[in-house]
Order: C-alpha cells, then sequence, then structure tokens
C-alpha cells in the first residue's frame, strides 16, 4: 500500500499522525518534515528500502497538474485530501482551481483502481471522489468512523461514536485539527492496527515546527501555529483562539503568501474577522496588512514585531501564525 496525502490544510499533521499510527504495527516510511514538492516526492521514494510495508507520502501543489505528476512517479494505491481552501490562489486562480489541483490525485485513483479516505463532512469531497472504486469514510456523522470532539482547551480530545471504541486524547491545539484525528485512526482501522495502538499512538504524537504547537514562555502562553496560513486556515485558528479560556489575548499574525490578485481582499477581510472580537492587542507583520491594518499594530517583519513586544507583552495568551516567508516564530525570541 502507498498513500498520498494532499490538501490545502493539515496534510502534514495527518500525514504524522497517520504515520504514528500505522508504525505501530508496520515497516512504514513517509515523507520528511514537509518535504512535499518536486525535489521532496522522489527523494522520499528514494528513501523507500525494501523492507517497507507501507509509504505514507505528502504530495504539496501550487499549480494544476502538479499532483498528476507526483502520482505518476509514486503510484499511490490509497488517497487522502484533507480539504481544499484558498492556498496557492496565485497559481491555482480560484477555489475551484484549488479543487481541480487537488482532485488530481482523486483522478489517479479512479482510473487506477485505487481506495480513497473522505472526510465525509465536506460535500465537495464527496462529489469528487464520485467513482472511485473503494472509498472509505470518516467524519462527524453517518460515516464509517464517527467522532467530535470533547473538549479543546488547549489540547484535543475526541470521543469516537462508531468504527472505533472509546476516547483518543491528542497534543494537538485546536478544534481543526479533529479531521486529522479522524483520518488517522480511519487509517488505522482500514490497516488492521489494534485500537489501543491506534489511541496510543496519537496521543505520543508531539506536534514540533511550529504546528500547532502550545509553548510557555516566561508569564506567557502561546499557541504557535506559524509554518503556514491562508485565508481558511487563518479563519479556524482565529475562530478557535477566540473561544479558548484565557485572559490577555494577543493576535500576532503574518502575511499570507502565494494570493496573487486576490491578497488585498483578503488580508481586507481578515482584518473584519478580526474586528469582531475584543483582543488585548492585535500586531500585524507583512507589507500586505499595511493598508488595511487600520487601528491595529502594523510591522513591517517579524523582528520588528519581536522588538516592539519584549518589554510591553507579559501574561498574555498569544496566537502566532502566517505564511513561513514571515517567520512569525521569531517574534518568540523577544518576549
Amino acid at each position: 500500500p502507498f498513500l498520498a496525502i494532499t490538501g490545502s490544510n493539515g496534510k502534514t499533521t495527518t500525514k504524522e499522525l497517520v504515520h504514528a499510527v500505522l508504525s505501530t504495527s508496520y515497516t512504514t516510511y513517509t515523507t520528511s518534515g514537509n518535504l512535499n514538492n518536486h525535489i521532496g516526492v522522489p527523494l522520499t521514494i528514494l528513501g523507500i528500502r525494501g523492507d517497507a510495508q507501507i509509504a505514507v507520502i505528502e504530495m504539496g501543489a501550487n499549480h494544476l497538474g502538479e499532483i498528476a505528476f507526483y502520482c505518476r512517479i509514486a503510484l499511490p494505491t490509497h488517497g487522502l485530501i484533507t480539504n481544499c481552501g484558498k492556498a496557492h490562489l496565485e497559481g491555482f486562480g480560484s477555489e475551484e482551481g484549488v479543487r481541480k489541483g487537488k482532485g488530481e490525485l482523486f483522478d489517479f485513483l479512479r482510473e487506477n483502481g485505487g481506495t480513497a479516505f473522505i472526510m465525509k463532512d465536506y460535500d465537495y469531497l464527496r462529489s469528487m471522489s464520485r467513482g472511485i472504486p473503494q472509498i472509505i469514510t470518516y467524519g462527524t456523522s453517518e460515516a464509517d468512523v464517527t467522532g467530535d470532539i470533547i473538549s479543546a482547551d488547549p489540547f484535543l480530545s475526541v470521543t469516537f461514536t462508531s468504527g472505533f471504541n472509546g476516547i483518543v486524547n491528542s497534543h494537538l491545539v485546536g478544534t481543526y485539527n479533529l479531521p486529522n484525528v479522524l483520518a488517522a485512526v480511519c487509517a488505522g482501522k482500514h490497516f488492521t492496527v489494534d485500537d489501543e495502538k491506534i489511541r496510543s499512538a496519537i496521543a505520543s504524537y508531539l506536534p514540533s515546527n511550529s504546528r500547532s504547537q502550545l509553548v510557555e514562555k516566561g508569564s506567557n502562553r502561546i499557541i504557535l501555529d506559524a509554518y503556514n496560513a491562508n485565508p481558511s486556515s487563518m479563519k479556524v485558528a482565529i475562530e478557535n483562539f477566540s473561544k479558548a479560556e484565557g485572559a490577555n489575548k494577543i493576535l500576532v499574525l503574518g502575511a499570507m503568501a502565494e494570493l496573487g490578485a486576490d491578497s488585498p481582499a483578503e488580508h481586507a477581510a481578515l482584518v473584519e474577522q478580526i474586528r469582531k472580537t475584543p483582543w488585548k492587542e492585535v500586531i500585524l507583520v507583512g507589507d500586505d496588512f499595511k493598508n488595511v491594518a487600520g487601528g491595529f499594530h502594523h510591522f513591517k517583519t517579524s523582528e520588528d514585531a519581536g522588538r516592539w513586544m519584549k518589554d510591553r507583552v507579559r501574561n498574555a495568551f498569544l496566537l502566532v501564525k502566517g505564511s513561513r516567508s514571515m517567520r512569525m516564530e521569531k517574534v518568540l525570541e523577544f518576549i
């Protein structure tokens, strides 16, 4: 089995969780970090040794035809699309273009008798997967594996109602990680991994590389989700943070890259979303926020923001998020 994972958000976390689960029972090879491009995908394939029982490969894309190319060299037998949102609009042209580009994985599975794992809550994934010989579903209801959130403050706990027994506790921050946990459980069940091994693997997984990490620094508590950002992931991250328990909440947000002509409108829309919730401070970083920051603090670089924050941020709860090019984790060096 060769499982390919793509999507706009959550693909690296999903890949890491699936790998953790499958590794409990099989010799499993997977993509290192997020080496998911035209260099990383071949390197991953070349790193798979003869003792492999399962491989899990992450595929990233920012233009049409890219996923189709990776499928021709990886030949996946199984596939999973986490979601399709507003990411890489500069290359895909539109949200519909994103679906077409990510859907190239399902096209390959359809043409080659493959198996797809589907988040059944997303109507568009059900539509995109039609005609694939074997479809296995996960979601919050009416799926092969169903579960929902017990709590997510700060770490996500999920209770399962079908296809799996009991509760899974994680070290992932944010309700938006629910589909990632459901996907890992679903993949584990499909490949006959024991329930307790699935539960233990997810509970033991510690996020790293600035992805949904909870960091304590001095008197401050920080949700560090600064590996990447797009309009879809920013929206859910801010919504999740607004509902989390805690005082003195501060948003520290970097600009979103690769949005092309949509960039001004998407950054303006994000600022309007921010205005709907009272925050102790809002700190916006990057040129894309320059003309829409309004009364919020604006800085050109994350280092500039960090220097301003150095003697001002105490006993606070922060969300730090932005596109990779903004290097938003740098602000932590100053607080």
